[in-house]
């Protein structure tokens, strides 16, 4: 019987197709110290983004078939060592998108409307505040007529923009790999099927950081990669721009991006991921000027409930057809 830990847990749903086609599901967590030895027990393991699946731990465990990663960045798995070891790798790249283009407006709203300054000071200081507050807060901004910048145009960039079109924001977007995309947006408010066909060209990367009131990631990103956005890449960009990461920890220095949120160069960040997770940056997590959030992009009911379906199948898919 095939047996797999899903050690960062998996949807009911997922679970359930798991043990009808005849799998034996565990969903107790191992601890990352131990998982070498108690993964020998294993022929799959499913992981979200805490669980490291790395080179010790394949040369450990020989039986290991399939790793599944919930979710779309590998840079937990060692993917190509994975391949060299005749492991195969799987991971859902549909099913999270929308959960975390629109985490991502969460953060943009809470900026421009400053509601992460409010939503910290009004519990303790409400009443002697209030005032203060009500001014402070005026200064937000409306989206509509702004410049969504998109560094990264796949699944969830697409995503993105479609949020900023319908908010009527005009999209500029970079992606090295990628010239035009041809979006279809929903309308369900004109009927099933309305839908509208928008053609996305491609920008480079100096016209995104030049031209956008916002810029949102959305790239793959390695332990011990150089940050993509420092200080002389946020020099390049409009002074007032707010940055929003809800890629990868690491793809913004924390350090030049807290020296650009106090210069005032960068108005606003939003950060679901950090440096380090949990995060130890205190003078990022406390600055007044940063919204936050616990590495939730992919995290809602609705995507872990795809997330299951779709690395099921896949696992299914897969052990059937070694049968």
């Amino acid at each position: 019987m095939i047996k797999i830990l899903a050690n960062d847990g998996i949807d009911a749903n997922g679970k359930k197709i798991l043990e009808g086609a005849g799998f034996t599901v565990v969903t107790e967590k191992v601890a990352q110290e131990n998982l070498a030895s108690e993964l020998k027990n294993y022929d799959a393991v499913l992981v979200r983004s805490a669980t490291k699946i790395r080179k010790e731990i394949m040369d450990a465990c020989p039986d290991l078939k399939l790793i599944g990663r919930g979710g779309v960045g590998m840079d937990n798995i060692d993917v190509e060592y994975a391949k060299h070891k005749g492991i195969k790798v799987v991971n859902t790249p549909a099913s999270s998108s929308i959960s975390v283009a629109e985490l991502v407006f969460a953060h943009i709203f809470s900026g421009a409307r400053l509601i992460q300054i409010t939503n910290r000071v009004m519990p303790e200081k409400g009443n002697s505040e209030f005032g203060n507050l009500k001014k402070i807060a005026s200064e937000g901004i409306e989206l509509k007529g702004k410049t969504m910048g998109v560094y990264g145009f796949g699944r969830i960039g697409q995503e993105v923009a479609k949020i900023a079109i319908g908010l009527g924001m005009k999209v500029l977007a970079f992606d090295p790999f990628v010239d035009t995309v041809d979006l279809s947006l929903e309308l369900p408010a004109l009927g099933q099927h309305s839908r509208i066909k928008v053609k996305i060209p491609t920008v480079n990367e100096e016209s995104v950081f030049a031209y956008s009131d916002f810029i949102t990631f959305h790239v793959p990103f390695n332990e011990g990669d150089k940050p993509i956005v420092d200080t002389a890449k946020i020099s390049k960009m409009k002074k007032g721009v707010a940055l929003i990461n809800c890629s990868r920890g690491g793809v913004i220095s924390e350090k030049d991006l807290l020296e650009s949120l106090n210069n005032k160069h960068v108005a606003f960040a939003g950060l679901d991921v950090f440096e380090k997770e949990p995060p130890v940056n205190m003078a990022i997590l406390t600055h007044p000027n940063v919204s936050l959030s616990p590495h939730i992009g992919g995290s809602t009911k609705e995507a872990q409930n795809r997330i299951g379906i779709e690395l099921a199948e896949k696992v299914i898919e897969f052990f059937k057809g070694r049968s």
